[in-house]
């Protein structure tokens, strides 16, 4: 198990990473994996494994309170989140099988296009706080299929279920942004337990760090889960949707920095 050598400066450092992560995972419904892992590479200096290994091993705790504070307000659908997450192991499998075969800057940039055309349709879609998620065969079918995607998405770029999710359930299932970022959440769970669980065999995490930044995170995920419940509607959109650009100029800057990269190898 990789280990970072923890001192105080470290550990104020791990302690900061995860109260910035626990207010956006209450706030928006995402892990927090998108903001751990840039952090911990760019202040601590974790490698890319490290950090997402370590990141996800954090989301564990984070993510459990996250559930339990929309669960009090009746803001998670139980059943679609055994789906998703159920859909989303099986997917993760497939994306890290694929992973070798497709071309990975091709698939970064049509992610990218994707999280542009979520963030301009949730311009257009707001969602009624009454709404929830209703089983039918059609929609039981659309969440499998969003589970899986989801998981393949995540073993190929690495990047969170929420950042997918949400947008899915508000703007395809016609969910409520709190039911949806709720529900997202407890999808996390089983899908990161089983993902820390590898990561540990393979020496990818960093249990004090993620001790720390998970603990850190506990503390904000209930303050953002309230805020989130306060917003209306339409400003909780506007947010997401900031959240969203910044994720997908995020995606593009280490993209455009990497395929420099490679062109300078090969000259």
């Amino acid at each position: 198990m990789t280990t970072h050598r923890l001192t105080t400066r470290s550990a104020l450092l791990f302690l900061a990473i995860g109260l910035a992560a626990g207010l956006l995972s209450g706030l928006f419904g995402v892990g927090g994996g998108t903001v751990i892992v840039p952090l911990l590479t760019l202040l601590a200096h974790f490698d890319q494994r490290r950090a997402a290994g370590t990141s996800l091993a954090a989301i564990v705790p984070t993510a459990t309170v996250g559930v339990i504070s929309y669960a009090v307000n009746g803001a998670v659908a139980w059943i679609p989140a055994l789906i998703l997450a159920a859909a989303a192991v099986i997917g993760a499998q497939v994306g890290t099988w694929l992973l070798a075969r497709i071309p990975l800057f091709a698939l970064r940039w049509a992610f990218i296009a994707f999280l542009g055309v979520v963030v301009v349709a949730l311009f257009f879609v707001i969602p009624s706080r009454e709404a929830h998620v209703d089983l039918t065969a059609l929609s039981i079918v659309g969440l499998v299929a969003t589970g899986l995607a989801t998981g393949i998405l995540s073993g190929l770029l690495g990047v969170g279920g929420g950042i997918i999710v949400v947008p899915a359930l508000i703007l395809g299932f016609g969910a409520s942004d709190l039911v949806a970022k709720g529900t997202s959440l407890l999808m996390m769970i089983p899908t990161a337990i089983s993902g820390t669980v590898g990561n540990i065999r393979r020496n990818n995490v960093d249990l004090p760090a993620a001790a720390l930044v998970g603990v850190a995170a506990c503390t904000t995920t209930a303050l953002g889960a309230w805020i989130a419940s306060l917003l209306d509607p339409f400003v909780a959109n506007l947010l997401f949707a900031v959240f969203i650009v910044f994720i997908a100029a995020q995606m593009a800057v280490r993209t455009v920095r990497a395929q420099r990269a490679r062109r300078a190898s090969v000259d």
